[in-house]
């Protein structure tokens, strides 16, 4: 019996629809989500493995029969027959991928706006004045304009930025604030956003934990505000939204951990942010993703996503290894042990005889 060729259609269709929904599920191609945000990336992505997929094996299958099924055959020397053109299958396979670009886009803008990346004030933080606006009878471009036009009266975003993070001692040593003049702010959205900002239900609330980060050749510098602390690795706790100020002291850097589903460029003269709350806790890598020079390959950072009891325990420990001091070292130690107990563990491990301590202290 000749199964009719809509039966078959149908279960080539529900084969298709299957494998495609299961690759774009289990398809292992990112790292671990480490991130609320990293989850709703993750969804956009699957979407479209499962798409793409379909797509693909929808076209190679026809490619591949067609080969077989229309080769040609021992001793065929005939023309093949004058076909023309179809209008409803060229309008059929024009509206098919323009559905699913449009599909896609909505729901791209829903997760960008879902991780906090759209701000529909950012375009009116640098309004342009109507006079650039004008274009000359010869169609010349608004640059040349630009000259005439006055001096922006708009508060600079980006200056008010750097002072607030300036007022935190250890920021202020790490970066070079004053060789480099704060440009003034730009209406940034899509991918030149200064700020992914936080997600809808916390859209105007500050993040639970402020981390300024500093980029460099060669390397990243993390100071927490609250307590002062400078490091070359980054700690945050597991549940608490994390807001990163960056900005960088020579070329442009950019903050991505792959885990975290994010990406944020550092660059000189302006202040940029990304917030995100990690989930998993594991150690990460940040990664330099932006080529500022020949060592740009090893400009990576260590990133700790562990619970709050250890990232007290480390916050406590910089604190102490921070001290200027050795009375100061002293003064923190609740027992109240003389200088050389108190420092016996650790010089014995360093192979340092309580007697050079001793001469040392005198």
């Amino acid at each position: 019996m000749k199964i009719p060729t809509s039966i078959w259609t149908l279960l080539i269709g529900i084969v298709l629809t299957l494998a495609s929904l299961w690759y774009g599920q289990n398809h292992g191609l990112l790292p671990a989500a480490a991130t609320d945000e990293a989850v709703l990336v993750d969804g956009l992505f699957n979407a479209m493995m499962i798409v793409s997929t379909g797509i693909f094996l929808l076209v190679e299958g026809i490619l591949i029969y067609s080969a077989f099924r229309y080769r040609r055959r021992a001793g065929d020397n005939e023309d093949g027959p004058p076909v023309e053109g179809n209008i409803p299958l060229e309008i059929l396979w024009t509206a098919i991928p323009a559905i699913i670009v449009i599909g896609i886009s909505v729901y791209s803008f829903d997760v960008y706006n879902e991780i906090g990346g759209f701000d529909p004030h950012a375009i009116h933080e640098a309004p342009m004045s109507q006079e650039s606006m004008k274009m000359s009878g010869h169609g010349s471009a608004m640059a040349a304009t630009l000259s005439d036009t006055p001096p922006s009266t708009e508060p600079n975003l980006n200056q008010e930025k750097s002072d607030e993070a300036m007022q935190d001692p250890a920021t202020a040593e790490v970066r070079n604030a004053d060789q480099i003049p704060q440009k003034r702010n730009a209406p940034g959205v899509g991918s030149v956003a200064p700020t992914i900002g936080g997600t809808p239900d916390k859209a105007g609330k500050p993040a639970e934990l402020q981390v300024n980060v500093t980029g460099l050749q060669y390397a990243w510098i993390f100071t927490y505000p609250e307590t002062g602390i400078t490091s070359g690795e980054m700690h945050v706790p597991i549940g608490r939204e994390v807001q990163i100020s960056m900005t960088a002291n020579d070329v442009i850097h950019a903050f991505w951990v792959p885990e975290f589903r994010l990406k944020q460029d550092a660059i000189p003269g302006r202040q940029s942010e990304i917030r995100f709350t990690p989930q998993k806790a594991g150690d990460y890598t940040l990664i330099c993703a932006e080529l500022c020079g020949p060592y740009h390959g090893a400009m990576r950072a260590p990133v700790v996503v562990e619970p709050q009891e250890a990232f007290d325990k480390w916050m406590q420990e910089q604190l102490v290894a921070s001290k200027e001091t050795l009375n100061q070292a002293i003064a923190v130690n609740p027992t109240d042990l003389s200088p050389n107990e108190f420092l016996a563990p650790y010089t014995k491990d360093m192979v340092i005889k309580p007697e050079i301590l001793h001469q040392v202290h005198k």
